[in-house]
């Protein structure tokens, strides 16, 4: 039997009632039930990769987002499946919840590998409030098993923890670009791009996005300067310029400010970026948005 890694988070609140466990070397499968609860709020991070469903109730309204920056804000139902990769974290508000959940947290070092020597399930993103029959029909059969007399045959786990990870490879998992070698695949794309859209208004390391999609600093840099035409710099300012001109046009937020929320440190480096993406500096930028309303009235 194991335990989650110490490294995992799972700090909700409320805590669910009637929570049980059953861990082996593979996975760890969980469930619980909440009676009727105004509002959950939380965080989850596992070191492992978690695999959700909702098998009964739901919530009114479910948001989170994850530090990958994947978002959702909507209703949660039974036959909800959710899927977290390990090491990202999921920050949550619930409201108007009532619902008995499972989740399996399958451990990356232990999943076969596929044709390339890769682990499975490495090219899945993070997905949620997806109505998936088979994983639905899957956690509702080992919830009923394990209710019997609180433990699940090994052998058995073990068998329909293959048939998850293949299930979840080939359902969700993004396919090998043969015509494109070199380049990132989509899903490796996806996952950088959100990452920094969600972390704009932070330091962003290329040892970070490197880790986020399992390639080297080197080999990251130059797949994506071949897949996008330019380099992960230019590209990160490219995004916190853009955010930095919406930000210019819908607030009256001092240009140092301003600068701080998009990520830059400095102001007088932001400034001499920002001119040479747009031609005018972020104050003259503001202006010539102000002159153009006034013009329009």
């Amino acid at each position: 039997m194991s335990s989650r890694n110490s490294g995992d988070i799972w700090a909700v609140s409320p805590r669910p009632s009637d929570h049980s466990r059953f861990a082996w070397d593979r996975a760890i499968f969980d469930t619980a039930r909440r009676g009727y609860t105004d509002v959950v709020e939380g965080k989850i991070r596992s070191q492992h990769h978690l695999v959700m469903v909702t098998l009964s109730g739901g919530a009114r309204r479910h948001q989170f987002k994850t530090d990958c920056g994947h978002r959702y804000d909507g209703p949660d139902r039974a036959g909800c499946a959710s899927f977290l990769p390990a090491g990202c974290e999921r920050r949550l508000r619930l409201e108007g919840v009532a619902w008995e959940w499972a989740s399996i947290a399958l451990r990356p070092d232990l999943l076969p590998g596929d044709d390339d020597g890769r682990p499975l399930l490495c090219d899945v993103p993070t997905f949620s409030n997806v109505q998936d029959p088979f994983l639905f029909g899957l956690f509702a059969e080992l919830k009923r098993i394990h209710s019997q007399n609180g433990r699940l045959d090994l052998t058995y786990c073990d068998t329909m923890v293959a048939a998850l990870v293949q299930y979840l490879s080939r359902r969700y998992g993004g396919a090998k670009d043969e015509a494109n070698p070199g380049k990132l695949p989509a899903w490796r794309l996806r996952r950088i791009t959100d990452y920094v859209e969600a972390h704009l208004d932070e330091e962003i390391r290329i040892s970070t996005l490197a880790s986020l999609v399992g390639l080297s600093e080197g080999h990251l840099h130059r797949a994506f300067k071949l897949t996008c035409g330019q380099t992960l710099l230019q590209f990160i300012n490219e995004r916190r310029i853009h955010r930095a001109m919406e930000l210019l046009a819908r607030s009256s937020m001092p240009i140092t400010t301003l600068a701080h929320e998009v990520g830059f440190s400095s102001p007088s480096y932001f400034a001499r970026v920002f001119r040479a993406h747009t031609g005018v500096g972020p104050a003259e930028y503001r202006r010539s948005l102000r002159d153009g309303q006034a013009h329009r009235t």
